[in-house]
């Protein structure tokens, strides 16, 4: 079994035991606490596509919300409380983004995700970016891969994450020739789509632009 079918199937059957758990165990929105529902009605709505567009350092980034409300929550849900089962209501959100990403495009792209970090990898069992395009019906290439460990940027401000990303990621062979449009889940300063865009245009690529779940203000904290 390949990696990729090894870690869908693991993703699979997470979810399921995600829904059997729910039956068994309390469950409750992640976007405002209403016990007995994975996502409730109005959470949900709130979850409809807004694309807004944002430049950052000269890439142009879609994210499909902002980093907010429902949103932000389901995010932080997704990542620190394994709730893949969310990764679906958020898929038409970074569809919408991916969408606006491409609007207008010279030539076909390939969706590449930010690579995820071993440790974040051995904790979660899954790579969020990259879970969320495949709710969102959008296939991704690894064509990028981490050429360093990182520290946690959460509590890092605009220039030590930079620094902190500085050099961690290197293009795969295939990289060469292709338009790309990078995927990810939070825009924060932007230093992590930076690095990505550097190592894919290192290798030959042409990044044309961004597509994110949700973007937030530097201020704000991050999923």
């Amino acid at each position: 079994m390949d990696v990729e079918l090894r870690e869908r199937w693991t993703t699979a059957a997470r979810d399921a035991a995600s829904a059997a758990l729910a039956l068994l165990l309390p469950v409750a929105c992640p976007g405002c606490g209403l016990q007995g529902v994975a996502l409730c009605g109005s959470c949900r709505l709130r979850l409809h596509p807004a694309p807004r567009r944002r430049v950052v350092d000269g890439l142009t980034v879609w994210s499909g919300l902002a980093f907010d409300g429902p949103c932000a929550r389901a995010l932080r849900a997704l990542k620190e409380r394994g709730r893949t089962d969310l990764a679906r209501a958020l898929g038409p959100v970074l569809r919408e983004a991916l969408r606006a990403a491409v609007a207008g495009a010279p030539r076909a792209v390939v969706a590449v995700a930010v690579p995820t970090s071993a440790a974040a990898l051995r904790r979660r069992g899954y790579r969020v970016p990259e879970l969320v395009a495949r709710r969102a019906g959008v296939r991704t290439a690894r064509l990028l891969a981490v050429a360093r460990a990182t520290g946690d940027q959460r509590a890092l401000g605009r220039d030590e994450r930079a620094r902190n990303v500085a050099g961690s990621m290197r293009a795969r062979r295939g990289a060469a020739g292709l338009a790309v449009v990078l995927i990810d889940d939070v825009l924060t300063t932007g230093a992590t789509l930076a690095e990505a865009r550097r190592a894919l245009e290192a290798g030959g690529a042409t990044v044309v632009a961004a597509a994110v779940v949700a973007d937030t203000p530097l201020r704000s904290s991050t999923a």
